[in-house]
């Protein structure tokens, strides 16, 4: 099986993952495969149902918390699946999923298309940030979305989705809820705009993320959504959650909605922490903070 995928993929056997994720945790993967084209990803995702190997998409590994157990199946990167284009005269960008979302953020601005600074510090893939609607300061992708192309993993036959075919909402969207799609690819809708603008944005916001969030450390940004009307991060202050540790795993004393790797943090450290924050929080306050980061190999 293994060197039939190798014809269509880049292929590492026995592979640790803490160099695949933002936390700098997790176990091993039996596979670990980068399709050479979107083509190409779709005979790996057929090879791989027809031997029944349990298979994951991993982006950028920026907003998921690994298991330590090892996985038996193939984890996808679309590392080779990242191209862009720019259109300023149509106002619209192209983007493939592998592609970083910071790189299409700056080549946008570099063509005079305004619209995706909030994105400039989000460190996911386009697949991976669409999957879970990415956003900061009151906007996200899907905004901007004009039609996501998609393999439909119960046909094998690519889509395209317009904007009004896609149900999503604040961190979530259907193609995390339902698991029916692989996101390819998007085309973005933009404005026209002054580069000069757009970079003076980006480096206001760099500035707030610095002085306001612990990017010194591994994290995987924001643990939990944002209840309405308020923040989640005031709401474990409040419960004097900050500086809490589990192992190498801490409540980040600088903003409370973030768990930080302190000092090599395992997989159950930070899974543990997270539950416990949860936990005090639905008792001290009875809010039951949804969890923004998505548990990958946990029973």
């Amino acid at each position: 099986m293994i060197e039939t995928i190798k014809k269509h993929a880049d292929v590492l056997e026995d592979v640790p993952l803490n160099k695949y994720n933002t936390y700098h945790i997790g176990g091993i993967t039996k596979y670990l495969v980068s399709p050479l084209s979107i083509n190409d990803l779709v005979e790996v995702i057929k090879i791989l149902d027809e031997n029944k190997v349990p298979y994951f998409i991993l982006g950028n590994g920026s907003n998921v918390v690994l298991s330590s157990k090892k996985f038996e199946g193939a984890i996808i990167r679309l590392n080779n699946i990242a191209g862009i284009a720019i259109h300023p005269e149509l106002s619209r960008a192209y983007a493939e999923a592998g592609a970083m979302f910071p790189k299409l953020v700056m080549e946008s601005i570099e063509k005079g298309l305004t619209g995706l600074e909030f994105a400039g510090g989000i460190p996911g893939t386009i697949g991976g940030s669409i999957y879970s609607n990415a956003g900061a300061y009151n906007a996200c992708i899907m905004d901007y979305v004009e039609s996501v192309t998609v393999l439909n993993k119960e046909t094998y036959e690519i889509e395209e989705l317009e904007h009004e075919d896609i149900t999503y909402s604040y961190r979530n969207t259907m193609f995390k809820e339902e698991k029916k799609y692989i996101v390819l690819s998007a085309k973005f809708y933009l404005k026209p705009g002054e580069k000069a603008n757009s970079l003076a944005i980006l480096e206001d916001r760099k500035r707030r993320r610095l002085e306001s969030q612990p990017l010194e450390y591994p994290s995987a940004g924001s643990v939990f959504r944002n209840p309405d009307g308020d923040f989640a991060g005031r709401i474990i202050e409040e419960c004097n959650l900050k500086g809490t540790s589990i192992g190498g795993a801490e409540v980040s004393e600088k903003h409370a909605n973030f768990i930080i790797n302190k000092d090599n943090a395992t997989s159950d450290d930070v899974y543990e922490l997270i539950n416990l924050v949860h936990d005090t929080v639905l008792e001290k306050t009875t809010v039951d903070l949804k969890i923004e980061q998505e548990f990958i190999g946990w029973d």
